[in-house]
Formats: structure tokens, sequence, C-alpha cells
């Protein structure tokens, strides 16, 4: 199997991709959540939303976090209308969010041509208690098919996960749980290429080479960018990797 990862701008990189390049499309975008005003949203970073108060790591912040709900709707249909133009026919979009963005992600989803086929729960046991209400240990994950499914294919996914996220040599603020990644990119099909536009540390990259899927992924950040070519690399041998830079 083989690995490109482009650093760039995600909508910028996707144009630039083949038609019909990717089976299927699964990516964990900014979630843009919270802040009731713009003053609010400006003023408070990724780590800032998602990182404790007092908490002991360092984990850099990440770039995108401050767009308002119109903003991050027209932004996120034209990444998915991308991402549809760029999948072959039966592929999947997998698209990660919380509980205040689910709605929006999923009109995003249909906006850009994708046909919803449901919302899957992502259980955190480790996760923030709210004083007064319920517990905050759920995400999602908002999915689509382009076209239908492929109904050929002998498999049977599970409808929701539970794990907590990484604490052990966690490397970025919102990791995804390689083992739950593994278990989602079987829903490209073995040898296909699974596309990740928002790759952070590259744990779906890791997942889908780990699962015999080849990747292409994109990165903002240059400190992420190259946390995920590390942990990619550490997954192949130096013959069959392919590496593309912003110009590519």
């Amino acid at each position: 199997m083989s690995y490109t990862l482009h650093r760039g701008d995600a909508l910028t990189v996707l144009k630039t991709l083949p038609d019909e390049s990717a089976d299927a499309v699964i990516t964990d975008p900014p979630y843009n959540s919270g802040g009731r005003t713009s003053s609010e949203r400006t003023a408070r970073d990724a780590r800032a939303k998602y990182v404790t108060s007092g908490s002991a790591h360092d984990l850099q912040t990440f770039p995108g976090e401050n767009r308002d709900q119109r903003s991050y709707r027209a932004w996120l249909t034209a990444l998915l209308t991308e991402g549809y133009r760029v999948s072959k026919e039966h592929s999947v979009a997998m698209v990660f969010s919380d509980w205040r963005q689910e709605p929006t992600t999923s009109d995003a989803l249909q906006m850009a041509g994708w046909t919803w086929c449901g919302t899957i729960p992502w259980i955190k046991p480790a996760s923030r208690p709210r004083k007064g209400g319920f517990k905050q240990s759920a995400e999602f994950i908002t999915w689509g098919v382009k076209g239908s499914l492929n109904k050929n294919r002998e498999i049977y996914l599970p409808g929701h996960f539970i794990a907590s996220q990484p604490r052990k040599d966690r490397v970025h603020i919102t990791q995804k749980p390689v083992e739950i990644m593994q278990q989602i990119v079987q829903i490209c099909p073995e040898g296909g290429t699974v596309l990740d536009p928002f790759t952070g540390s590259g744990s779906t990259g890791v997942a889908a080479l780990k699962e015999g899927r080849k990747f292409i992924g994109v990165e903002l950040s240059t400190h992420y960018a190259n946390v995920a070519e590390e942990r990619l690399r550490a997954e192949l041998t130096q013959d069959d990797f392919v590496l593309a830079g912003p110009e590519d």
C-alpha cells in the first residue's frame, strides 16, 4: 500500500485531484463549535475549546476553528462537493462532528450531492461531565453514499462505536482512536483509496494502511503534517510511500 500527503488548504488541494480517484472520503474537519458572537469565536482557538483548563499536555492548536454557522455550512458543502467529484460511484463519505454541528453536517453532505445514509454515534466513556445536566459523551459520524451502496460486498459494520480518546502517546488535541478508525476504513473496498482532507496527526491514514487501503491526505498545519508523515512512514518501508508537497 502507499500514501500521498499534500500540505496545504483542503479545498485548494481537492480541486487539483482527478475525478473518481478515491473510493471513500473519511474525515474529521474542524468542528467550529461554540461561541455565540464573532468576538467569542475569534478569541478562542482549538486548544481553548477542546483542552480542559489546567491540562498537563501541551499539544499544539490547529487552524480553521472560527467560522460562524453559515460560513461553516457553505465551506463544508464546497469541500464535500469536491469530495463527491473526486469519488467513484458507490463511494461512501463519513464526516465527524459534535452535537452542535451534526444538523449542519447532514445538510452540507446532502447539498454536496451525497445520499445521506445515517448518523453513527461514537460514545466516549472518558469524557467531560456537565454540572447540573447530562454528560457530553458522544460525537457523531454523518455518512452518505455517491449513488448507492455496493451490496455485493460481504461486510457488516457496526452502527456505533465505544472508545475513549487516546491518552497514552496522544499527539493531537482531537485525535481519534486508530482501533476505531480501522473499523471505519473498511467501508472502503480492500485495495481502494481513502481520502482525508483533514489529516491532522494521520490516524485515518494509519488505519487505512493497516487495513490494506491506500491513502490520500491533506493537512494545512505544518506541525501536524510533520506528525502525520512520521506516523504514516512508520507503517511502510521506504520503498512504497509517495510524498507530495504543496506544489503537487
